[in-house]
């Protein structure tokens, strides 16, 4: 119960693991958004005052009210993301698993594109110290370090970098503060008039949407690290971090208003630092810039422990580092990010080139978000006013970015649009393979085989294979089994055992449960059971098997000792052995085309995914693996003729 009140209430020292895990993406903003905006552009008060009005509206509906005080609230027991958003409404309308998949494979997109353009916008500083200093080699390596610290999860990762992001915020807010005195008439950049007129006066005013995007898109992220930090905490370091954001860009519209009329040469972010604090200061950008990929890499792995339940994702091992709910390490991903982080650092080499790319994937998530939450309002308030003024508000916000972003697709924008378009791939693949296995699994009434399990189990002339033959079996019903199973009872190798148990997982929407259920089929002899596990619940089959198996002893509802002479008469339990069928794709098939495709991607990939027992986490030692053929369509045969002598 302790780890569960760390996240349901807020505290100090949740909000401080939020500021290192959540805010690095947003919060490192203010180091490239100004900039991005005047562009070439002469310094002029339409532009600054447009720019900092543009950037308080989109953080104010965008991010705070869009995503912390609306989005935060579709939460599936405290974890959040946009597939966790899908599972609350998937019963009701599965078919918005399109915007689910295109939503989460541009958010892992974008994961490969956030820390190599963070790091290297803070390496790329240090040139005003070394301008021959080579950034690539040392944005690797700081690159390598950050994934390489994910292992030991993000409550640790939250500690340490929690207070250097609050010394960061405070600075931010400092900073600003001080230079709003310079020009305190900025603060009229509020009234949305001044976004409007550079929106709609301004030479090309339209296309600046596409900077002033970069200052909201840690939001998507913001909530899919949810249930590493929850709600409470989230809410309470936003306001925090809010206002420091807004400081800081009134101070740089300030400082910008002294310079009206010249060509900006110099970073306004570092243009309203004093001189004597300029060195300490690139010092702490730096370091807050190179914790701003933690946000999407936390929300990746949440991310794909969602698909994995929803069959969008091949089964990879899922790590839980911390007792905190909600922490989450998986492995493959985490170096799967540093190897396409590493290929984007290679590839476009300076963080001006990643710009391109940057953000174009993150407005295909926030749009598919906009979809679903939409759905989900209608759910919830039954009100179609309230949905359709959502709706139209947050699509007509995120197409103008969407538009405005495509203007860097061939700067390398389709970058980050391939890399989506890949995980996308992979997502199509998976789940369509699921439905074409699924509709093709044969279940047979266990019922019709309980007499001769039975007497298979007494046939003294068949060798025992074991005292407890446990089979896994993916029969959503106790009364069904699949055919392959009583296939390789009876048939493959006859498989004589004392008491034959069958066990069912079933993965729930919801992030904890932990329930079973036990049926005897056939009294002493025929057992099934039927687990109910949370998608946040390692699938620790093989302890939760003995432990249930105790309990059945206690409540003398089976009895285990063995049932050879010599060992019942000590007492000693029979040994247990798990079977596994893995399917592999029979060459006596004969598919159409696309099917084919499907299925042969399907088996490549998961080649790269951990086998069944050691996703259910059986023992080695006591696991049978045996393989079973997948014939979809039967080859046809030309008709043979039989020629007599």
């Amino acid at each position: 119960m302790s780890s569960i009140s760390k996240t349901s209430a807020a505290s100090t020292a949740g909000v401080l693991i939020s500021l290192g895990i959540i805010y690095g993406d947003i919060g490192t903003s203010p180091l490239y958004v100004m900039k991005a905006i005047l562009g070439e552009d002469p310094v002029s008060a339409i532009l600054v005052y447009g720019g900092i009005s543009c950037v308080f509206w989109t953080l104010t509906l965008q991010t705070t009210i869009k995503y912390v005080l609306l989005t935060l609230q579709a939460d599936n027991k405290g974890e959040g993301g946009i597939l966790t958003l899908y599972t609350l409404i998937r019963r009701r309308a599965p078919w918005l698993i399109v915007p689910a998949m295109i939503g989460g494979a541009a958010l892992l997109a974008d994961g490969i594109i956030t820390p190599p353009i963070s790091v290297s916008s803070a390496i790329e500083g240090l040139r005003i110290l070394n301008p021959d200093i080579p950034t690539v080699p040392i944005v690797i390596t700081i690159l390598t370090i950050i994934f390489l610290m994910q292992s030991f999860g993000t409550e640790i990762v939250g500690k340490a970098f929690g207070p250097i992001m609050l010394i960061w915020f405070t600075m931010l807010g400092t900073l600003g503060a001080l230079s709003l005195i310079e020009h305190p008439e900025i603060l009229r950049a509020v009234n949305p008039v001044y976004a409007y007129n550079l929106l709609v006066n301004y030479p090309d005013g339209f296309w600046v949407l596409g900077a002033v995007f970069l200052c909201t898109t840690g939001a998507e992220a913001l909530y899919s690290d949810l249930g590493h930090c929850g709600r409470p905490n989230i809410r309470l370091s936003w306001g925090f971090v809010k206002l420091c954001l807004l400081l800081n860009y009134f101070g740089q519209g300030a400082w910008l208003m002294t310079m009206e009329g010249s060509i900006l040469r110099e970073n306004p972010f570092f243009g309203i630092m004093p001189s004597w604090f300029l060195l300490i200061g690139i010092a702490i950008a730096t370091i807050a810039a190179i914790i701003a990929s933690q946000a999407l890499i936390s929300g990746s792995f949440t991310l794909i422990s969602e698909a994995i339940r929803l069959n969008l994702w091949p089964r990879v091992k899922l790590v839980y580092p911390t007792n905190q709910k909600g922490q989450l390490y998986v492995p493959s991903i985490n170096w799967l990010l540093w190897l396409g982080c590493v290929g984007a650092v290679l590839y476009f080499r300076e963080s001006e080139h990643m710009e391109a790319a940057y953000g174009m994937a993150i407005t295909m998530s926030m749009l598919s978000t906009t979809i679903l939450m939409s759905y989900y309002l209608h759910i919830k308030f039954r009100s179609w006013l309230l949905v359709a003024l959502f709706f139209i508000v947050y699509f007509t916000i995120e197409s103008s970015f969407m538009i405005a972003n495509l203007s860097k697709f061939t700067q390398g924008g389709w970058v980050s649009l391939m890399i989506a378009c890949v995980l996308l791939l992979v997502m199509y693949t998976w789940i369509k393979a699921f439905y074409i296995k699924r509709s093709l699994t044969e279940y047979v009434r266990l019922k019709d085989y309980l007499p001769a399990l039975k007497e298979l189990s007494a046939d003294d002339t068949i060798p025992k294979y074991t005292t407890h033959l446990v089979f896994m079996t993916s029969a959503p019903k106790p009364r069904d089994v699949e055919s392959k199973v009583i296939y390789s009872i009876f048939q493959k190798r006859p498989k004589r055992a004392d008491i034959y148990w069958f066990v069912h997982v079933e993965t729930t929407d919801e992030p904890y449960t932990t329930e079973y259920k036990v049926k005897q089929l056939e009294g002493g002899h025929v057992i099934r059971i039927d687990f109910k596990l949370g998608f946040r619940v390692e699938q620790r089959i093989n302890m939760f098997f003995r432990k249930v198996v105790e309990e059945l002893v206690a409540n003398g509802e089976v009895d285990i000792t063995s049932r050879y002479d010599s060992l019942s008469k000590q007492n000693l339990i029979g040994d247990f052995r798990f079977v596994v069928l893995e399917k592999f794709l029979s060459y006596e098939n004969d598919l159409p085309f696309i099917n084919r495709l499907i299925m042969e991607w399907y088996f490549n990939i998961k080649k790269f995914a951990i086998s069944e027992s050691r996703w259910f986490g059986l023992d080695t030692s006591s696991v049978k693996v045996e393989k079973v053929p997948l014939v979809i369509r039967p080859v046809q045969l030309p008709e043979l003729k039989r020629i007599t002598a």
